[in-house]
């Protein structure tokens, strides 16, 4: 049987589960993923409670797809940081890909992410290991391209740095959040100073 449904149709769902995917990222980095409630989520999305059960059935599924939703922006931004000096050797390249990390911590799209590694729901840990997964492998390929731009060869498998740079990504996030998200906090100069000290000890590995 054919497919009734309007594009108009189609394009209104888009826009609600993306209204509801906002909403819930927002609620999430606010009051936390094992306190946030359906009718929370709905109401800063500005639906009714109703429609997430439509979209997404329960709350499981709904942080499930809020899972793939951040992982799949957050690696899409990474893979563009370097894009620019994909066909040049340029120092310039560390400083993109701060400007990067920097973006995300302003985002807090990693954060939330920490914050829904550690909920119980199946659906939730399925897709928790998923994007655990894709974050290694996007890491790996930007410390690949890293080093590549720059000209240079590690002495250690590109897959361990990845392992050490996302566990330095993921304690950046989570620092940012204790320290605050106000201007001030956001203007401090100790997020840079922790990344170009780690990239430092990291191009140290170099032939």
């Amino acid at each position: 049987m054919a497919n009734s449904r309007s594009p108009r149709s189609e394009d209104t769902d888009r826009a609600a589960r993306k209204r509801l995917l906002d909403g819930a990222v927002r609620q999430v980095a606010s009051i936390g993923a094992a306190e946030v409630a359906l009718s929370d989520i709905a109401r800063d999305a500005g639906v009714s409670k109703a429609l997430i059960h439509y979209h997404f059935v329960d709350k499981d599924t709904l942080l499930a797809r809020v899972i793939e939703h951040l992982v799949q922006s957050i690696v899409t931004r990474e893979e563009a940081a370097l894009a620019q000096y994909e066909n040049e050797h340029s120092p310039l390249a560390v400083d993109a890909l701060w400007a990067w990390l920097d973006d995300e911590l302003r985002r807090g799209d990693i954060r939330v992410l920490l914050e829904l590694d550690a909920y119980r729901g199946a659906a939730v840990r399925s897709a928790a290991r998923t994007a655990a997964a894709r974050r290694l492998a996007a890491a790996e390929q930007t410390v690949t391209r890293l080093f590549t731009v720059l000209d240079l060869r590690p002495r250690v498998e590109p897959s361990l740095m990845a392992t050490v740079f996302l566990a330095f990504v993921d304690g950046l996030a989570f620092r940012w959040e204790l320290d605050g998200r106000d201007e001030a906090s956001a203007s401090a100069p100790a997020p840079r100073v922790a990344f170009d000290v780690f990239w430092l000890a990291m191009l140290s590995l170099a032939e």
